[in-house]
């Protein structure tokens, strides 16, 4: 579980001018409180630069640079998955908070502190792939074992679905060229 004030940006009382921060992401980061999500673990290091300007604008660069892990969709074995990206937000007052633009966050005039947490966890998560596998020849084999034993069909006992078969039910002679095809394929 975090601390409250750890990921807390001052945005009152700090001079004009950049200064940097860094964080540290760790597993805890992404799983505390009521996060549901598929990181199992992580090592993210985030350098945050924020540039103070005259009016109320701060400039916020994110550089983030790390590894996280999470389930291979086809094995389940931990997978890591490389982070290297960078997030660009400015924070400007206004009347109200409004995260409506994209790389634009409004906040009230009387905000002292910016919780910055949900803005480098997104940052993160949208590096996920949509699908995460392993690349072939790395995924558990005892695994792979048991999803090829629960398999509804295995190539040779193939039936043409209905769809495959022409006006006179017979199959189609072009499924059945494909179906060679990834015969030959599967051996």
């Amino acid at each position: 579980m975090r601390k409250v004030d750890e990921f807390q940006l001052p945005l009152k009382g700090v001079p004009i001018g950049t200064q940097s921060f860094k964080y540290h992401l760790d597993g805890a980061f992404f799983n505390g409180d009521d996060d549901k999500n598929d990181v199992i673990d992580s090592d993210v290091t985030v350098a945050l630069t924020a540039d103070y300007r005259a009016g109320g604008i701060c400039e916020l660069r994110f550089e983030f640079s790390g590894e996280i892990s999470v389930p291979c969709d086809r094995c389940l074995d931990p997978m890591p998955i490389a982070i290297d990206t960078t997030y660009d937000l400015s924070v400007k007052e206004g009347t109200r908070l409004d995260d409506s633009t994209d790389n634009v966050l409004e906040v009230p005039a009387d905000m002292r502190y910016l919780d910055i947490a949900p803005a480098m966890r997104d940052t993160v998560l949208l590096c996920i792939p949509i699908m995460h596998v392993h690349a072939d020849g790395e995924c558990n084999p005892d695994m792979l074992k048991a999803l090829d034993s629960h398999a509804a069909t295995s190539g040779a006992d193939e039936q043409p679905d209905d769809e495959e078969l022409n006006d006179s039910g017979m199959a189609d002679p072009r499924w059945e060229a494909l179906r060679k095809l990834k015969d030959n394929k599967n051996n």
